[in-house]
């Protein structure tokens, strides 16, 4: 710190330009779209500050608190999945080889070196209805109608004579399968940063003591992984609920967020004030959700400490 005041040009000269770059290209558009959120739309592209508060209001609708029920059950359901997906892979990249542990990691981060917008067409090939799930399963059928046929045992009554594919695409169940491919780096990551510091001596005494493997994961390491589980939560929850791209391309009618509705305001309807105001909505949500993880974290250090 000393060295920060006796040589202070140096400390403007580093961060005067990162300061500066966040607020003109961060805060500045920031600001103007929570204006946006309080303004009426006058005409095609004219905006004109009102002050009011009938886009927030609107947006207490039924059609659209449903579509924020459905956002958050997509989102949640994510989360979910990707943090019982998630853990037993940190857990084993945590307690993998040394030589192993990069290699285990980079096959994680890996799908970040692809355009999401390509990934996202990948798995279009893969859930279709001639895609490669349905040509496995396909194959599977076939391989059970024969191996059924050579036992004598009349495969083709008991699996029928013809797979049907699955319909796997443009429904609820392709948009949360495309959200967890997506974020489930975001939750593995966290989660193996907590694993990777844990002390195991209290796994072996657990296990010393009588506990066995599985009660000595529950009763041990997931409670002293509760950090890396709430940062992965919060980290896996917030974009999930931001996220349109899986939705427009994978979903169906009915599997619209509330992300489709904001692309939609500020790109078909032309309606920035009320995109602003469901956007800043989502926002005042996730500081919500910052502020009460504070909080439970503050209240568990406070209860540690006494």
């Amino acid at each position: 710190m000393e060295s920060w005041r006796r040589n202070p040009l140096f400390f403007w000269i580093v961060g005067l330009p990162p300061t500066l770059w966040l607020v003109l290209f961060f805060l500045v558009p920031l600001g103007l779209i929570w204006l946006f959120s309080f303004s009426d739309k006058r005409g095609i592209i004219d905006i004109e500050l009102t002050w009011t508060l009938a886009n927030y209001a609107r947006s207490l609708e039924w059609l659209y608190l449903e579509i924020f029920l459905k956002s958050f059950w997509m989102a949640g359901a994510t989360t979910v999945i990707a943090l019982l997906v998630g853990f037993p892979i940190a857990f084993a990249i945590s307690f993998a080889p040394p030589k192993a542990k990069p290699w285990l990691l980079l096959l994680i981060i890996l799908p970040f070196w692809t355009n999401l917008l390509i990934r996202t067409y990948a798995l279009i090939a893969v859930l279709r209805s001639r895609g490669f799930v349905n040509f496995g399963l396909e194959w599977l059928w076939d391989q059970g109608n024969w191996v059924l046929s050579l036992a004598g045992l009349g495969g083709y009554q008991l699996l029928g004579e013809r797979f049907e594919p699955l319909e796997l695409l443009y429904n609820n169940f392709a948009v949360v399968f495309g959200l967890v491919y997506v974020f489930l780096p975001f939750m593995v990551l966290p989660l193996y940063a907590a694993l990777d510091r844990l002390d195991r001596s209290y796994i072996e005494a657990s296990l010393d003591l009588g506990a066995g493997q599985l009660r000595s994961f529950f009763s041990v390491v997931v409670p002293m992984a509760k950090a890396g589980v709430v940062s992965g939560v919060i980290i896996t929850f917030i974009p999930a609920l931001g996220s349109f791209l899986q939705s427009d391309l994978l979903g169906g009618p009915d599997s619209q967020i509330i992300a489709n509705v904001i692309e939609r305001q500020f790109k078909s309807a032309n309606d920035w004030p009320y995109g602003a105001a469901l956007s800043f909505i989502l926002m005042y949500l996730t500081f919500f959700a910052l502020a009460l993880r504070a909080v439970l974290s503050r209240g568990n250090r406070d209860a540690e400490g006494l």
